[in-house]
């Protein structure tokens, strides 16, 4: 798997080198700075970026911007952006143009090597990762919720789980549940939702998109179990 990866913290950007290196990762470019990170996000295509949202030379929103300038220019390009706190606005960015290949964690995510490793390559793989104090920040914000009502609580908590990135298999597991009772869930999410097949759409993004945007801030009230809320 090949890695550019932007972070203007030298220690912790050396850290992450010889972790992902440790992991079977080949990091072809290594930077400190937004312009630096765009060059080698458009010369090198890898299979994953690793980018932290506050870049020099402002350290305001720098790293995200330069990821949402490369995606455009490389449509799915896997994006995994790093952050001391949560961003509500770019993780929403993000995730607009639904193309999946994604991924927003904290930092302190890094520590736990396992979870970092799994993000990474599953961002890599299409998929999309969310760190659940993202898709909770974000369920507690959301200020329509309309389409969810469509939805049954076991279908809420099924798609909950597709907000962290899960594949159908981990949310079989996490549910105890078959792989076929999550298949028959998630077609009937997409159903509920009117969302239909396309060649441009991926519709499980589209779904995860509905879900963060128009839950409520209330779990009771949109049918969410405690424990699905706190994912």
């Amino acid at each position: 798997m090949r890695v550019v990866l932007g972070e203007d913290l030298f220690l912790l950007r050396e850290g992450m080198e010889h972790l992902l290196t440790a992991h079977g990762c080949t990091v072809v470019a290594s930077v400190g700075s937004a312009p630096e990170l765009l060059r080698a996000l458009l010369d090198e295509r890898p299979d994953v970026a690793i980018v932290d949202v506050r870049l020099p030379p402002s350290f305001s929103d720098e790293g995200i911007q330069v990821a949402l300038e490369a995606r455009r220019r490389v449509p799915g390009l896997p994006v995994l952006v790093l952050s001391q706190y949560v961003e509500q606005l770019y993780a929403r960015e993000l995730l607009a143009d639904g193309a999946g290949s994604v991924g927003y964690l904290l930092k302190d995510r890094v520590l736990d090597t396992r979870q970092f490793i799994e993000a990474v390559r599953r961002v890599a793989g299409g998929g999309t990762a969310m760190d659940p104090k993202v898709v909770e920040r974000l369920l507690h914000h959301g200020a329509r919720r309309e389409p969810l009502d469509r939805l049954t609580p076991r279908e809420l908590e099924v798609l909950g789980l597709m907000a962290e990135g899960r594949s159908n298999a981990a949310v079989a597991a996490s549910l105890f549940v078959t792989g076929k009772a999550v298949d028959k869930h998630i077609n009937n999410i997409l159903s509920k939702l009117q969302l239909l097949p396309s060649k441009d759409d991926n519709r499980r993004v589209q779904a995860v998109l509905a879900y963060l945007t128009y839950v409520h801030n209330d779990p009771a009230r949109a049918g969410v179990s405690d424990a699905a809320a706190q994912r």
